[in-house]
């Protein structure tokens, strides 16, 4: 049954004994509560099913033939095999651990590389070095194609996630034949290291690059999860500096979540703000450690971190072994933050979400705004990811526009494609993720950097398996309004809390700062930020399952002995009691997941939510609100200029009608009207920023005014000669298949009975 009113003796305990000051005060408290009883019916309602399902599947598991002696013999003998594999294995990790940390935390790149600029010599030092990536045995690269320079993030792990293995980001890039760059970084930051010493660092890496290839297009800059916020800073504070920017897995907008699902948001408003990160920094003698942020990442999924990491090598052997070990050697890879970067991430990111705001100072007056990146953006996030779900991806746009048409009037474009069920480092590592979204976004790069100013969503369509066995697909980008990015979100409406979440963890700061840092920073030394870090519980892990533990001498000899044997085919009824053991467990450590993810959000809005109902928040929410002026004069001035022009803008215009009539245009047939566009003879004196130009004007006038840039077509075009001119070049860039729609045939009609163009005789 729902939770009723009366079950709230809690949440009555927190909220103040006055009532409401006003009349939608109130309103917004009781729509708290019941949001909150919603939320609790929710999680009854998962947990009963989940039970259900299990119970089905015990029953059927009930219903099969016992095992002989033979299988129970021969499972036995395999149970036992796998087990001295699994613990070989823990073995390993731990060894690779030690000697990955002997060797100095090298960035784990599966391709051989050369270092060009060590930041650590720069005037302003830092720990990140540019190397370029040297193509392996048989990869060509040509040099006057576009470069790529990815960026990992620093988010307690080492460098190389995007190059981790052959099948990646680098690999996909190299196969195309684009030169690639890597910003990688060293385990330990430099002395004062601060987040805009490494935001200037990077801005040299991106120079460096492009003025390598100057025959080529601008570089690519793709942001891995934290790398995202960078290579997007870069894009705002020097808009001209790259080409195409592409955000995996990247939270711009870090308040943003679905209730139920995104706990992981709630964490900095339950502990009071951001004054525990400044208390492991000083602790650790001006460093935080970054494995305090991978213990963050694990605990979101306890059953992996638990269970089904170490089940899937003990079911899975040899092959799942390799697989764990190479991942677990850069998950295990922890690297150290200054506390002043920490500081900054923390403050203005995690907490107080500022980026997509326009709230980071950049000195005499300014801050970062986002709507000065001129590059076109693609955001690539998932629906499975729960450390980067969709709404913290995307919902940026809607902090920084008001609407498509401002981003139109900005002259940016957009393009967002969402998978559906990939997690979070899936998106970077998952092979299947870089054979299918990866490549077709890098494919399709040069044509959206072509593409007019606008919201688009990329999709991705398996057809068919060519005579060469690979997967080809189908790529349409389908034109958005803001709305549809707001309708991946259930309600905005929770964010209103976090405005005091920031204001507490403001206020906690400053308090901290005054009388608590002062003497933990005299306690502190170098000796004991040494053993913090060593006896963190990740570390001591890896350590006690490695040949420094003598109790696991057993295990190698154990190995050898038991060696390879027969595998035990999945007919063996004790095969399938495992397979449903584990999925049991596996529900358990869910279930617990489940009930303290809804516990810890109940509670956040139970203290937060209600001092938002109380009115709280409506000052702070005020006060924060980003200012979104200057679209409005430029569409004002593109409106001025409607009828000015000839032929090309008249060409540029009916095609950019034809597409919002469209709605979606396939990858192909864009290739093939960019292609043709620019061999038509109006267009072959313009340049590529002049033609950005004409389509941003045009793309704003359109949008703005649908009806009176069809209507003024005529003013441009004011002679017959004119008209059938611009007619006929329109008929040439477009495919012969993109008119069998009928919406384009209607809207081919409109412009001939607005040009006057008569119909052609039968004959």
């Amino acid at each position: 049954m729902p939770l009723s009113a009366g079950s709230g003796p809690a949440f009555l305990s927190v909220v103040p004994a006055r009532r409401p000051a006003t009349r939608a005060g109130r309103r917004r408290l009781a729509t708290s509560v019941l949001a909150r009883h919603d939320h609790l019916d929710d999680l009854r309602v998962r947990l009963f099913a989940r039970a259900r399902r299990l119970s089905q599947r015990w029953a059927r598991q009930s219903s099969q033939r016992p095992p002989s002696p033979a299988e129970t013999l021969a499972y036995a003998l395999d149970c036992t095999r796998r087990a001295v594999l699994l613990a070989d294995t823990l073995r390993q990790r731990g060894n690779d651990f030690l000697d990955y940390e002997a060797t100095g935390q090298p960035p784990l790149l599966a391709f051989d590389y050369e270092v060009l600029i060590d930041g650590r010599q720069l005037p302003r030092p830092v720990n990140y070095c540019l190397v370029r990536i040297v193509p392996p045995d048989g990869v060509e690269v040509d040099e006057t194609k576009r470069p790529y320079l990815i960026i990992d993030p620093r988010a307690g792990h080492g460098a190389g996630i995007g190059g981790f293995k052959q099948e990646s980001q680098v690999g996909v890039a190299l196969q195309a034949g684009n030169p690639v760059y890597f910003a990688v970084f060293y385990p330990e930051p430099e002395p004062g290291q601060t987040l805009a010493c490494v935001a200037a660092a990077q801005l040299r890496f991106v120079r460096e690059v492009a003025a390598r290839h100057p025959r080529s297009p601008k570089p690519a800059l793709v942001g891995n999860c934290q790398g995202g916020w960078a290579v997007m800073a870069l894009a705002a504070v020097d808009p001209g500096i790259a080409g195409p920017v592409v955000l995996n897995g990247a939270p711009l907008s870090y308040w943003a979540g679905v209730r139920g699902r995104d706990p992981m948001r709630y964490l900095g408003g339950l502990a009071g703000g951001s004054w525990p990160s400044y208390l492991l920094g000083d602790l650790g003698h001006g460093h935080f450690d970054g494995a305090w942020l991978v213990q963050n990442f694990e605990g979101l999924n306890p059953a992996n971190t638990v269970w089904t990491k170490y089940y899937r090598v003990f079911r899975g052997g040899e092959e799942e072994a390799r697989r764990f070990l190479d991942f677990e050697k850069w998950w295990g890879g922890f690297v150290q933050l200054t506390a002043d970067e920490m500081r900054g991430i923390v403050d203005d990111l995690f907490v107080g979400n500022k980026l997509a705001t326009g709230g980071i100072p950049l000195g005499r007056g300014q801050t970062l705004d986002l709507r000065r990146v001129r590059s076109p953006v693609v955001v690539f996030c998932s629906q499975g990811d729960n450390i980067t779900p969709p709404q913290q991806a995307l919902n940026w746009i809607a902090d920084t526009y008001s609407c498509t048409r401002e981003i139109k009037a900005h002259g940016q474009t957009i393009v967002y494609i969402i998978h559906a069920d990939a997690g979070h480092l899936g998106i970077f590592v998952s092979g299947s993720v870089v054979r299918r979204e990866f490549s077709q976004i890098a494919g399709t790069l040069a044509n959206i950097e072509a593409l007019p100013p606008g919201l688009y969503e990329l999709t991705i369509t398996d057809t068919h398996i060519d005579e060469h066995g690979v997967q080809q697909y189908d790529v349409s980008l389908h034109e958005r309004e803001i709305e549809d990015i707001l309708a991946h979100d259930d309600s905005r409406e929770d964010e209103r809390a976090f405005h005091i979440v920031a204001a507490v963890s403001e206020l906690n700061g400053r308090v901290y700062d005054l009388f608590v840092s002062p003497w933990v920073r005299q306690g502190a030394s170098a000796l004991s930020a040494w053993w913090m870090k060593e006896l963190h519980p990740l570390r001591v892990q890896r350590r006690a399952w490695s040949d420094l533990n003598p109790w696991l001498w057993w295990v190698p000899v154990a190995r050898e002995r038991l060696g390879e044997g027969p595998e035990v085919g999945e007919a063996n009824p004790w095969l399938s009691w495992e397979t449903a053991l584990s999925d049991v467990v596996e529900a358990g450590f869910d279930t617990v997941r489940d009930v303290r993810d809804a516990m810890l959000e109940t509670l956040f809005h139970s203290i937060y939510g209600a001092l938002d109902a109380l009115g709280a928040g409506d000052r702070l929410a005020k006060a924060r609100l980003f200012s979104a002026g200057g679209a409005e004069d430029v569409a004002a001035l593109a409106l001025a200029a409607m009828t000015e022009g000839g032929v090309r803008e008249a060409v540029v215009r009916m095609l950019l009608l034809l597409m919002k009539a469209g709605g979606s245009v396939r990858r192909e047939t864009l290739a093939y009207v960019q292609s043709q566009l620019r061999e038509a003879h109006v267009f072959q004196e313009l340049d590529a920023e002049a033609l950005r130009a004409l389509l941003v004007m045009q793309s704003t006038i359109v949008a703005y005014d649908p009806a009176r840039a069809l209507e003024t077509l005529p003013a441009l075009l004011p002679t017959p000669e004119l008209r059938a001119d611009a007619l006929r070049v329109l008929r040439a860039v477009l495919p012969a298949t993109a008119l069998a729609r009928p919406q384009l045939q209607a809207a081919m009609e409109q412009f001939r009975e607005t040009l006057g163009e008569q119909p052609a005789s039968p004959a």
